[in-house]
């Protein structure tokens, strides 16, 4: 059997920083939509934004289609490759938590 002490302190730091993650990671990732989104006059870039804190809304009526790769500039659209930022963004982010200190 292993026995882990683990501070109360640092537990509560762990905590936190897990807690904390989910808004960190889309405020990184709005601008990373924005630039996921084509741009011919920037209407679709500009009616791109977070509703709430975790949910980033393209309000306009062909963000569909943009997101089905009608641009030459973003022909995989912009859900797929801010999905990935995202799922990076939360590999590094989890990387740099101390997940366990020596006593």
């Amino acid at each position: 059997m292993v026995k882990s002490d683990i501070d109360i302190k640092d537990f509560k730091k762990l905590m936190k920083q897990l807690t904390d993650l989910p808004n960190l990671v889309m405020k990184k990732a709005k601008p990373e939509a924005k630039k996921n989104t084509p741009k011919n006059k920037g209407y679709a870039r500009t009616h791109t934004n977070l509703r709430g804190k975790n949910t980033i809304y393209s309000n306009y009526d062909y963000a569909g289609r943009l997101d089905d790769g009608w641009s030459k500039q973003a022909p995989k659209g912009f859900t797929d490759p801010t999905i990935d930022f995202i799922e990076d963004e939360i590999a590094r982010q989890l990387s740099r938590i101390d997940w366990w200190q020596e006593v």
